[in-house]
Formats: structure tokens, C-alpha cells, sequence
């Protein structure tokens, strides 16, 4: 989820084994704010990375007001509601199915036509190139909670003052900090793969033909300029804006909020949060997640919702995905709390 720089792959290995050596060695007592060593290599954030990241976080608001107000009076139509929710699935699925449940956590073996699939629709979703995106979620899986977590919301302590400020860090404010995440520690698998490489070098582009997308699709469909640009607004715009704020929260909220049916590690607080299961297609049955990360469901229970299970399953059927991780009885139980 991180918008990161090729750099990143490059860092030292050597210093980011002695940070997380002290991260390790460090007590925490699980209330205290993080001591300033982290698990990873801190490095001085260029202006011009901070000027991207922030483009990226409020682009498509700034877009969205200005179009709004060139727009206002006729606004949406019904192909801009099906070309916003069918971009919204692929990109969505592409961040859910792709970067986390199979390439970060090998929930399932894709064949290659569908990996290059999955990395290129989750890398138009605009939080990432895949490759920094996978070890900055591997590394939070590795410090869930705790000093050497990215994007804890604990980060502050669990004061209310704390936990307000770790709230906005784990929501947005930890992308704009410079608590680098090296790929060739975290990630070295995808580095090694040609594939991914040239699909996390486009992902500048990959951004634009998210755009770009909607933009041609309304303008094939209306034949006109209107429609191009409404499209833009709610198939481009506001489905970027509403998908990457519905993945941050299972950054910020599903740490704070909602039940917690499975025991997971000392400090890990994951929680599952039913309003964003549909949104988030299943990724908010986290605490589910942490208890069994390599899992390809994370809504095990009855009625819980995980529409990207269910498109590993069809996947799995048309046998594009292989060695699939299905639940198993014994395992949820034996991490099921009393």
C-alpha cells in the first residue's frame, strides 16, 4: 500500500538486519508508544517523492471538486455508475485477490498469464507499485502492532491522544514518512521475477490508463465530451479515492474496531469490521487474516462475505490457480478464542 521508489529495492540489507535486530531486542509492553528504531532502513524523503505521494493521496479529491463544479447540474448517468463499478471490482480484486492474498501471502499459485493479470489490475488501483506494496505488507505482517508495524495505529501508545494521531498514521499519515521498506528483504521472490519487475516499473503508467480507461469508455458511450468527463469524475476519480480509502481503513480501522474471534500474536490487535466486507471484497475479516495469514478465505464463518474468495474458487475451477489454501477445520479451531 505504500507509494514508493526504486530505491527502496536497493537499501541495505546489512542495516536493516541490525534495525530489526533492536526492534526485536526491544521490550514493549504493548501500550507505549514505538521507540523510534524501527525494522527498517530510515532514509531522508526527497521533496520531490513527498510531492508524488501527496498527488497521488489528493489528486483525485482536488479532480473531483473541480470537475464537480464544471459539472454540477447534470452529474451522473447510468454508464458512469457501471463503468465506475466494474473498474472498481477489477482494481479492488487486482489489490486483493493479486497483491495480498497471492503474491504477498501465497495463498494460491497463478499461472503466469493470470499473475501479470492480477499485478497490473491491482497496480491501477493507485497504491503502489506491486512490489513495494507486497514487502511493506509482509513487514507489517512480520511487526503486526509493534514497534517495526509501518502502519500501526498504536504506533502513539493507547492514550485517546495516542490513538487518535496512530488512527491518522495508519490511515494515510505513514505513507508520507521515511520509514523505508527494502524489497530485497521483504519482497526478494518478486524482485527475482521478471514479470513483476516490468510491471512495478509501469506503474506510472498503469496509473494514467486508469484514467485513461473510463475516460475513452464514457466518451465511446455518450459519443460526446460530457460523457468522457463524467466518466472520468466517477469511474476514474472518486472509484481511486473511495478504493484507496476503504483499503487504508483495514490499515487503521480493522486494528481498532470490530470483534476479535481468533487469537493472533502478543500485540497483534486485528479485528474483523462487517460494514466494509462488501467494500473491501472480504479483506475486513482481518482478524481471521492474522490468525492464518496464509489462508485464501478470510470470512470463514456463516455469513460472512469474501467475494475475493470466491473469484480464488472460480479461479481455482478454471484452473488458472493451483495450490490453493482453503480453510481447514482443525487449524480455525485450535486459534478460535474460548
Amino acid at each position: 500500500m505504500a507509494i514508493t521508489d526504486r530505491r527502496t529495492a536497493s537499501a541495505s540489507q546489512d542495516s536493516n538486519d541490525a534495525a530489526e535486530g533492536r526492534a526485536a531486542s526491544t521490550p514493549y509492553d504493548g501500550v507505549s508508544p514505538f521507540p523510534r528504531d524501527g525494522s527498517a532502513v530510515r532514509h531522508r524523503v526527497s521533496r520531490w517523492q513527498l510531492a508524488v505521494t501527496a498527488l497521488v493521496v489528493a489528486f483525485p479529491f482536488l479532480a473531483l471538486a473541480l470537475a464537480l463544479r464544471l459539472l454540477w447540474g447534470d452529474l451522473v448517468g447510468p454508464g458512469d455508475v457501471i463503468i465506475a463499478a466494474v473498474l472498481y471490482c477489477v482494481t479492488g480484486l487486482g489489490v486483493t485477490v493479486g497483491f495480498h492474498r497471492g503474491l504477498t501471502h501465497g495463498s494460491f499459485t497463478p499461472n503466469r498469464p493470470l499473475k501479470i493479470a492480477l499485478a497490473v489490475a491491482g497496480s491501477m488501483s493507485f497504491q503502489g507499485a506491486v512490489i513495494g506494496w507486497v514487502a511493506t505488507h509482509r513487514r507489517h505482517h512480520a511487526f503486526t502492532d509493534r514497534p517495526g508495524d509501518p502502519h500501526s495505529p498504536f504506533r502513539f501508545g493507547t492514550s485517546l491522544a495516542g490513538e487518535l494521531r496512530g488512527l491518522a498514521h495508519a490511515h494515510v499519515g505513514w505513507l508520507f514518512t521515511a520509514d523505508a521498506t527494502p524489497a530485497t528483504r521483504y519482497a526478494p521472490d518478486l524482485l527475482a521475477d521478471a514479470d513483476l519487475r516490468a510491471v512495478s516499473r509501469a506503474f506510472p503508467w498503469l496509473c494514467a490508463l486508469s484514467l485513461a480507461l473510463p475516460f475513452g469508455l464514457g466518451w465511446a458511450v455518450s459519443g460526446g465530451w460530457h460523457g468522457a468527463l463524467t466518466a472520468l469524475v466517477w469511474a476514474g476519480l472518486v472509484r481511486v479515492a473511495l478504493l484507496q480509502h476503504v483499503t487504508w481503513s483495514v490499515n487503521s480501522l480493522c486494528h481498532m474496531i470490530g470483534a476479535r474471534p481468533f487469537r493472533t500474536r502478543r500485540h497483534d490487535r486485528a479485528t474483523n469490521l462487517w460494514p466494509l466486507a462488501l467494500l473491501s471484497f472480504g479483506e475486513s475479516w482481518h482478524n481471521l487474516h492474522h490468525a492464518d495469514p496464509t489462508c485464501a478465505r478470510h470470512g470463514v464463518d456463516r455469513h460472512q462475505i469474501d467475494p475475493s474468495a470466491a473469484v480464488i474458487r472460480l479461479l481455482e475451477r478454471l484452473g488458472w490457480a493451483r495450490d490453493v489454501r482453503w480453510p481447514v477445520a482443525g487449524r480455525l479451531e485450535a486459534r478460535r478464542q474460548p
